[in-house]
């Protein structure tokens, strides 16, 4: 019987934006990830079909505190940008993470600073 090898870890590119801003600014905040985005549609060529692999959620958080959460669905593209706005108040640390199929997750930190 053979046992499917271990699948290589995927190296994670994302990239996310946080402009400096002053109490009570409303900024833009952009995330990106790379990430193939797979449906469990399309065929392996072997007479197989490709496993699904998506995006299922993002969430933000300021220090701890939920500020913006999207659930995700196989339509959204490859390499998603998600850009969404937030009313600066403080200062702190930005967590963005996002999940997915086959047991994806994915945080990356970056820091608010309002003067």
């Amino acid at each position: 019987m053979n046992t499917p090898a271990a699948e290589a870890p995927r190296a994670v590119r994302a990239i996310v934006t946080v402009p400096a801003a002053r109490a009570g600014e409303v900024i833009e905040i952009r995330a990106l990830i790379a990430h193939p985005m797979e449906t469990g549609h399309r065929s392996d060529g072997a007479g197989g079909v490709v496993p699904r692999d998506v995006l299922r959620r993002f969430i933000c958080q300021l220090d701890g505190e939920l500020v913006f959460a999207a659930d995700l669905h196989p339509a959204i593209a490859a390499n998603p940008l998600l850009a969404f706005h937030l009313r600066a108040q403080k200062s702190g640390t930005l967590a963005f993470t996002w999940e997915g199929d086959r047991g994806f997750r994915h945080t990356e930190t970056a820091p608010l600073r309002v003067a």
